[in-house]
């Protein structure tokens, strides 16, 4: 009898590793049905895209989860939801989660905020203590709506696999799994998942992450026993490796009214929730629209997902960036597309847009985004700007972190110690490393393929199908 699973893709970066890699191929080949769970508003535009024979598209239910968690004891899952986040052991690099915890914090308002000391005291103990930890994330199984019940007396899994460990609404299918005795397992899909997202939101059995380095985060950091670790590379990358989803470039330039004879700067709006992206954007513009570099230069800006959240500061930085560049013949904009519905602007149905933008850039600059790890397997140079405004976003009831101090962050570090890329924290500097590239993209070279290589793993397109034997070998036991 054929085999079969669960896959919940939840988010566009989940798309892009399960269904745009070989890792759905090779398991579908490996005699495997597959029951793909994802965004309802998408996934009618998901199954017309994707459908295949194997393969049956069900709807998340995100809506009865959002209201189970909104209404059944809201307060208790709310603090459950932030003690997973920031709680793991302080046996590794905690930087990313003391931001994380700041933002949060910042957020809560009324009477919830007069839990906050106590809560202060639980992350300390939890960072020091495995049972601690270990008694949090039990204490999960109490928030366990079974609105999969249908579906699991209809499909009846070999197998849950998920895109996050419960960090998401993913969490209550993968809970129902569970208490069901069926297998769960889950991918690490985000470079800086390990590192920024900490303790399981459910009881998983199984996890595959890229590298080495992830591996000691999940084990060190979230209690991760080794033998439950599979290093199975990135499949979202394999077609980065194998050039696959590159765009003529010549069809690419006409795509954004490039102009072939100038250097193309491209610049990804990165890290939103904790700083404003316009003094980067700012900064660069102006060295491009006064031809102030070595050599004439245009600007191509990728706007964040998060500038596409209606009636928010991002929505309004995202206009204030148009308005900026209206008369700068050389500065053009690039806004990721969207499948709909809560799938955002993630969606990954522009895969082939940023894989073009990152090989065509003469500089690549961003704020430590996961496209550094991209840009580095485009082997395109790469700069880090960290330009900083006094006050931040300037909102009270908004967290803002100084980009100048966010250099410590687990992923942060790794690029900086690698010597993949320069960092910049004003104008000058954009100015000089830029014009460094300029005149010799390759330097850092070697940098740039040794940090790929301990990030990512495999390297030659096959993560996709190395993840997918580890699926293999978690249903054979």
């Amino acid at each position: 009898m054929k085999k079969r699973i669960f896959i919940i893709a939840d988010h566009g970066l989940s798309l892009v590793y399960f269904l745009q890699s070989d890792l759905v191929p090779t398991l579908l080949n490996g005699g495997v049905e597959i029951i793909l769970l994802t965004d309802d508003g998408a996934c009618a535009a998901i199954e017309k895209r994707f459908a295949q024979p194997g393969i049956t598209f069900e709807g998340l239910r995100l809506d009865q989860c959002a209201k189970y968690y909104e209404t059944i004891a809201p307060r208790r899952q709310l603090w459950l939801y932030v003690l997973r986040w920031v709680g793991g052991s302080n046996r590794v690099n905690v930087k990313a989660m003391d931001g994380n915890y700041r933002l949060i914090t910042t957020g809560i308002s009324g009477r919830t905020r007069l839990m906050i000391p106590l809560i202060d005291s639980l992350v300390w103990l939890m960072r020091r203590s495995r049972l601690v930890r270990k008694l949090v994330v039990d204490y999960q199984d109490h928030f366990n709506p079974r609105i999969y019940t249908d579906l699991f007396e209809k499909y009846n899994p070999d197998l849950v696999l998920a895109s996050s460990p419960g960090w998401r609404f993913d969490r209550y299918l993968l809970r129902e799994a569970a208490a069901r005795g069926v297998p769960t397992a889950t991918a690490v899909v985000g470079w800086d998942n390990p590192s920024s997202y900490r303790l399981n939101g459910a009881h998983v059995d199984r996890i595959t992450c890229w590298s080495e380095i992830q591996k000691e985060e999940l084990v060190l950091g979230a209690d991760w026993k080794p033998e439950q670790v599979s290093i199975g590379g990135i499949p979202s990358y394999d077609g980065y490796f194998l050039r696959s989803w590159l765009i003529p470039r010549d069809e690419y330039f006409r795509m954004h009214g490039l102009d072939p004879q100038r250097k193309l700067l491209s610049y990804a709006c990165s890290f939103e929730t904790f700083a404003p992206n316009f003094p980067n954007i700012a900064a660069i513009a102006e060295l491009v629209s006064q031809n102030s570099l070595s050599e004439p230069c245009q600007l191509l800006i990728r706007l964040h997902p998060n500038h596409f959240r209606p009636n928010s500061r991002f929505e309004d930085e995202a206009n204030r960036v148009r308005k900026y560049i209206q008369g700068m013949p050389h500065v053009h904009l690039v806004e990721p597309a969207t499948l709909g519905g809560g799938m955002g602007h993630y969606s990954g149905e522009d895969i082939g847009e940023k894989s073009s933008m990152m090989a065509y850039s003469d500089v690549f600059l961003t704020v430590y985004s996961t496209m550094v790890v991209e840009t580095a397997i485009h082997d395109r140079p790469i700069v880090s700007v960290c330009i900083d405004i006094p006050g931040g976003w300037n909102m009270p009831q908004f967290y803002s972190l100084p980009l100048a101090e966010i250099g410590e962050w687990p992923t942060h570090l790794r690029f900086r110690q690698s010597g993949a890329g320069r960092v910049a924290v004003n104008q000058q500097e954009v100015l000089q490393h830029v014009n460094f590239y300029l005149k010799d993209p390759a330097a850092d070279r070697d940098n740039r393929s040794r940090f790929i290589r301990d990030e990512c793993t495999f390297t030659d397109g096959t993560a996709g199908r190395c993840t997918a034997q580890n699926v293999l070998s978690w249903l054979q036991g």
